[in-house]
């Protein structure tokens, strides 16, 4: 769609959220009032899988890539402590046809505020899940039974509030060991959904900082980790969208890669230098 157009919406979708709400507080201590969401898509909108795409069973282990070759680019977002940036990404998903993976932390009410956009834009296939464990502990410093505590509660907050169930399971901070994917794959995430770009945004950057992020990892095949936490990304996303272009790439969730039921396939997956 025209560059400009999309930015203006997403500009007005923005203010309302901000004037409608005012401080975002991302736990659920204290209280604010609901979130502007955008418009849900009617089901006429419904998006198909992504064209051309050959997806592979889910591997059990660990995944720092997307499988086979190709021009796809993976946007994970993780976390979820901003409502109003949630409610950006859904937008930018609605108006631009970006396919993004999310990976919430349930105790942030971010994910329940935008929960009726992001219901049908799951439902369609635009936008997929991912388990992230529902507080963002370091799981490596935690029993078993706290893991599993973690990741189940956190699984069940997928399906109730969002209507998924997911593979895929990222830890936090990206810790994790032979013991955490044990546990993570025997409560139903065999796929260890690591990253081999990323947006630096698990602080706060400039935007000029952000972009030269992108410009470094926005490459064919690479899942690039973002966050949906600071408002930076809000204000970059016409040039995101043109680098995409520019670079010839296609925005793919782990679910177009990756849809076949995770029991058949045991394969080894190569792994890659994850940057923070």
């Amino acid at each position: 769609m025209d560059r400009r157009r999309f930015l203006l919406t997403l500009a007005a979708g923005l203010a309302v959220a901000a004037t409608g709400r005012g401080a975002v507080t991302g736990t659920r201590a204290g209280e604010s009032p609901p979130v502007a969401a955008p418009a849900a898509p009617s089901p006429a909108a419904a998006v198909e899988p992504a064209p051309g795409l050959v997806p592979v069973p889910p591997p059990t282990g660990v995944v720092t890539a997307l499988p086979g070759e190709g021009n796809g680019l993976a946007l994970t977002i993780d976390d979820g402590t901003n409502s109003e940036v949630v409610a950006a990404f859904a937008q930018l998903a609605v108006d631009a046809d970006v396919r993004l993976t999310f990976f919430p932390n349930g105790r942030y009410r971010s994910w329940e505020e935008n929960a009726a956009v992001l219901r049908p834009l799951a439902e369609s296939g635009q936008i997929a899940f991912g388990n992230h464990t529902w507080s963002h502990p370091d799981l490596t410093t935690l029993g078993d039974a706290e893991v599993a505590e973690e990741i189940g509660r956190n699984k069940e907050f997928l399906r109730t509030t969002l209507g998924v169930e997911t593979p895929f399971f990222r830890p936090p901070f990206g810790a994790r060991d032979e013991r955490t994917d044990r546990i993570a794959a025997d409560l139903g995430h065999p796929t260890i959904a690591m990253w081999n770009g990323t947006l630096g945004d698990s602080r706060v950057l400039t935007a000029a900082e952000l972009m030269g992020y992108a410009r470094e990892w926005f490459a064919p095949q690479t899942i690039v980790v973002g966050h949906a936490n600071h408002r930076t990304v809000t204000t970059v996303y016409g040039e995101l969208l043109d680098l995409i272009r520019e670079r010839g790439l296609r925005t793919v969730t782990l679910a177009d890669a990756w849809a076949a039921p995770a029991a058949r396939f045991r394969g080894a997956v190569a792994t890659a230098r994850v940057p923070r």
